[in-house]
């Protein structure tokens, strides 16, 4: 027997979407101002938080202090506070010099990890040597403090006399504060300290904060370069041949080189950028001669803040203007100066921002918005999207700090301009975030993505920089199109979290989410499916498909780089994982996976033709005779043959609604033929563009590659080779075969105007059906006649 162990296969279950029942909504304890032991369980409908769980926080609000005492050696005090519950502290900031500091810092303490029942607030005074000097502390009772059910008002701080060591009340000092029981509802709660990433110190407490971005607002800009006037090269000897370089921040696009040589150019040429507001980049224009094969020379130049161009709401042309220009390399010496402004060139241009396109930032088969730029045109939203992000399961260690392996995941939601992104949840692979978003929906087919993510930037001091050159980790992503809802149910369910690597496909974990598509008009969701899905310029006045994907991998990028500048920043590998960076790189699994889709969306003509094929042999002779009746009936009666079709259809859509999924769609293994794709080609995937691999890797593939390309070639010349018979039948390019085909066509139309054409369709159809042992194993005659016919690949070199 062999030893050898085969490597186990990954259960096909864990990749598929679960159904969970978590308790949703809000449920609180008896109120009242010495909190009681009762519960009261009731839904209130009313709620903003009844998609997600309750999690009970114990808060505390520190606001300030005052008349505290000096420190009898230095004479002064540098106080903070420490809130401290069971083995969790938290700190405020501390102040220098200062006896009456206002903090205004709020610490939540989640309840289910809190082991004491006493919560004790410390006054200390920061020493830079020795130890921290102890100033006075506030005990409280955790069965005393009060739950606050929103939406009542915040709870008033109160002043508290501090305390020595024994208990005793000192002489001076006081601290403002205000404690209470409260869930993740609290508007306190966003900003707050919390215990769950207690070990996070300096600036990481910023990122770990759930935040609310929006995407910048972008804006088509497009120049049409129309001609210039007196362009004078540096040579005047020779009259100048130029182009117009366009650029808009790292954006840089060249007009075509005027075929003439002459002062006076016209090129009439459409360049398209993307702006973002608020504009900070500016339209630079240089006119370049080509002084000679391999230089251009920058003769003039021209710089246009963007906010002044003229806004465009639909496709009527916008007025042209003539700019003068700047010439470029001459002036330089003060004596030059005066000299240069006697003389100016001059361009025509008509520029625009376009209000009426929607700038894609994203790809049109994930797209999540459809609105135009100009907010003038958006119409009335269509209904709410509710999304509560409950927590992940079973999240893989992402990296080791300390010798011990941890994951500090967050959840990163993407629909429309909005983004949202949860609290860090640290050094845990059962992460809770319990938190709910809102979004609006202008339209059904549309589709929202999460993404689930390893925090890498919680370092403070030292080791914030070198966190930086970290990324966050993937862990997973989920696409959910909203067309797929049904409306006003609850979804609750766990989506597997899945990441292809280089060693192959891995589940990662699941997340859990509830979400509810609420309709507020059902008849404008159904007028909706009538209409385009993009705005009506997007088809008026079209871009070609380089122009898009420029255009779209320029919008991502602006998008990256501004959320970047947000505070926490939406750091550039999120914004481009969310936004499918990196979708248009070859990849054979993916060109597998997009054959095989190909071939299933086939596979029931395929399944039709069979069946046919074993009607036509007489294998069933009951369905055979069947079809025969049916035949009979649909030519006795030929009004009968579409209302037939569409009752058929409709009798199997109605038979379908028994096998309608219940679940949202979910990241498919099969359909994306992750499972089975080989090492290689992954690792293939997962290269660097230009390539990173050695010469003798690189040979590999591109034999690979032309091997591949070689049977595309062959299978899109064989559909050529038929279309091009198709043309010899009448192009007399053989003239034997069109004069048998021309005579057949002429016999054949005598013939169906005496025959009546119920007569011809039974002939033919009992011709089709006759039984096997009428039949020739040998081609048929048409068949047989349209092979023989030439094609263009006789002339291919």
């Amino acid at each position: 027997m062999s030893s050898s162990k085969t490597a186990p296969k990954p259960n096909t279950d864990d990749y598929k979407l679960k159904d969970t029942k978590p308790e949703l909504g809000e449920k609180w304890p008896h109120g009242g101002q010495r909190g009681g032991t009762g519960w009261i369980y009731s839904e209130r409908a009313t709620s903003t938080y009844d998609l997600v769980e309750q999690m009970y926080y114990l808060y505390v609000r520190v606001v300030k202090a005052k008349e505290l005492p000096p420190n009898p050696v230095t004479g002064n005090v540098d106080p903070y506070v420490e809130v401290k519950v069971g083995n969790y502290k938290g700190k405020t900031r501390h102040f220098e010099k200062k006896m009456n500091p206002e903090w205004k810092q709020v610490f939540a303490f989640s309840k289910e990890k809190i082991q004491s029942s006493v919560v004790e607030v410390f006054v200390r005074d920061k020493e830079m040597v020795a130890r921290d000097d102890y100033i006075g502390k506030v005990e409280f009772d955790m069965h005393e403090v009060p739950t606050r059910v929103p939406p009542d008002s915040p709870l008033a701080p109160q002043w508290y006399r501090l305390e020595n060591l024994r208990g005793e009340t000192r002489t001076r000092g006081e601290v403002m504060l205000a404690v209470w029981m409260g869930t993740q509802a609290d508007e306190a709660f966003p900003e707050a300290w919390h215990s769950d990433s207690a070990s996070v110190k300096g600036e990481g407490v910023y990122n770990i904060r759930s935040k609310v971005y929006v995407n910048p607002k972008l804006w088509y800009l497009r120049v049409n370069v129309i001609e210039a006037q007196d362009v004078e090269p540096h040579d005047k000897s020779q009259p100048p041949q130029v182009f117009v370089k366009a650029q808009v921040g790292q954006q840089v696009l060249k007009t075509k080189l005027c075929p003439t040589k002459t002062p006076n150019p016209t090129w009439n040429e459409d360049l398209v950028f993307v702006a973002a507001e608020p504009f900070e980049e500016q339209l630079v224009l240089t006119v370049e001669n080509k002084a000679s094969p391999g230089k251009d020379e920058v003769v003039a130049k021209l710089t246009l803040a963007l906010n002044k161009f003229e806004t465009r709401m639909d496709h009527r042309p916008v007025h042209s203007r003539w700019y003068n220009v700047e010439r470029f390399g001459f002036g330089v010496l003060e004596g030059d100066k005066g000299n240069e402004l006697k003389f100016s060139s001059r361009i025509h241009l008509r520029v625009c921002l376009e209000g009426a396109y929607h700038v894609l930032d994203e790809s049109t088969m994930y797209i999540s918005d459809t609105r135009t730029t100009a907010r003038q045109l958006w119409k009335q939203p269509i209904g709410i999207l509710e999304v509560g992000i409950l927590s992940a399961q079973g999240l893989q260690p992402m990296k080791t700090s300390n010798g011990k392996s941890s994951t500090d995941a967050y959840c990163v939601a993407k629909y429309g301009m909005k983004w949202v992104r949860t609290r860090t949840i640290t050094e845990s692979f059962n992460p809770k975030w319990n938190e709910q978003y809102t979004w609006e929906v202008h339209d059904p087919c549309t589709v929202i993505t999460f993404g689930v993510f390893d925090n890498c930037h919680l370092g403070g001091g030292n080791s914030q920089q070198s966190a930086t050159k970290t990324n966050d980790a993937r862990i997973g992503k989920v696409r959910i199109r909203l067309s797929t809802l049904e409306m006003d149910r609850i979804y609750t369910n766990s989506y597997p979290l899945l990441v292809l690597r280089p060693n192959g496909l891995k589940k990662m974990g699941e997340l859990q989410l509830a979400i509810r598509f609420t309709c507020l008009s059902l008849s404008h969701i159904i007028y909706l499916y009538g209409h385009p899905l993009l705005p009506k310029m997007h088809y008026l006045h079209p871009f070609t498909v380089n122009q898009l994907d420029s255009l779209r991998y320029q919008a991502m990028s602006i998008v990256a780089v501004r959320l970047g500048r947000a505070e926490p920043p939406l750091r550039k590998e999120v914004v481009e994982y969310m936004l499918d960076v990196d979708s248009h790189i070859w990849s054979l699994r993916r060109s597998k996976a997009n054959f095989f889709r190909i071939v299933s969306l086939f596979s029931g003509l395929i399944s039709m033709s069979k069946w046919l094929g074993e009607v036509q042999k007489w294998k069933n002779p009951v369905t055979s005779i069947l079809v025969h009746v049916l035949f009979f009936i649909l030519i006795c009666y030929p009004e009968l043959i579409l209302p037939t079709i569409f009752l058929y259809m409709f009798l199997i859509g109605i038979w379908n609604f028994r096998k309608r999924s219940r679940h949202p769609p979910h990241m498919d293994t099969k359909i994306s033929w992750a499972e089975a794709a080989h090492p290689d080609e992954l690792d293939e995937e997962f290269d660097t563009f230009p390539t990173s691999k050695a010469q003798d890797v690189i040979r590999m593939r591109y034999d690979r590659l032309r091997s591949v390309a070689g049977r595309i070639q062959t299978v899109v010349g064989d559909i050529a080779t038929q279309g091009e018979r198709l043309q010899a039948l009448l192009s007399w390019r053989d003239p034997r075969a069109t004069f048998l085909f021309v005579i057949f066509c002429l016999v054949t139309a005598v013939a169906l105007y005496v025959t009546p054409f119920k007569m011809v369709i039974f002939v033919a159809g009992i011709f089709w059906l006759r039984h096997p042992k009428f039949r020739s194993k040998l081609p048929s005659v048409p068949s047989n006649f349209f092979k023989r016919l030439p094609s263009g690949a006789d002339s291919m070199l």
